[in-house]
């Protein structure tokens, strides 16, 4: 016999993504005694969308592939941003990359909520122009199945900003980031911040 439960957490904040966790629980038949559980957890993200918001994001590459300070890659997500700001416009307040993530935080134009349809395209674009970086030791049966390549998490997150004060917060954090990561010194030190 088996016991199955889900829950799903009450206490999370508005912003963060909301968890579904289904346990289970099995039981010998003989003896009535718990033998073994497992616990699957499944993310249902709930994305704040703010027509003209500003926003803090994280993208992360693949199995943190340390390749986004590469030329190629410097040179194509420049690319793609430029081509992407010509029909889907915002506003870059902050950005950072990093060799495996990169933080940005984007002003959406009035009446316009919509930063995925841009990542997409963003991260699109960059796999497409770095096609020499996939890894087919990184393509699994669901990447294949999607015709996705190996260089982005599928992921990202976002973060609506409030007000100034929240701003300037993630602006810290954002240029502060490389150092906490080790690889300057000083934040004036970093190259592509």
């Amino acid at each position: 016999a088996m016991y199955c439960g889900s829950f799903a957490p009450q206490s999370l904040a508005p912003d963060l993504a909301a968890l579904i966790c289904e346990f289970r629980l099995w039981r010998d038949p003989h003896y009535h005694e718990p033998i073994g559980f497992s616990v699957m957890l499944m993310a249902r993200y709930r994305r704040s969308r703010v027509a003209g918001g500003t926003y803090f994001f994280t993208v992360v590459t693949e199995r943190r592939q340390r390749v986004l300070v590469l030329p190629e890659v410097r040179a194509a997500l420049r690319a793609a941003i430029e081509s992407v700001r010509v029909t889907r416009p915002f506003e870059i307040n902050g950005w950072v990359l990093l060799p495996d993530h990169l933080h940005a935080i984007w002003t959406l134009p009035p009446g316009d909520a919509d930063f995925a349809t841009r990542w997409r395209l963003i991260k699109s674009h960059v796999t497409r122009q770095c096609a020499f970086l996939f890894n087919p030791d990184l393509q699994t049966r669901n990447r294949a199945a999607k015709h996705c390549g190996t260089l982005w998490q599928h992921r990202y997150w976002e973060h609506l900003l409030r007000d100034e004060a929240d701003l300037r917060q993630h602006l810290d954090y954002l240029h502060w980031n490389p150092v906490k990561h080790g690889l300057v010194q000083r934040v004036a030190d970093w190259p592509w911040s």
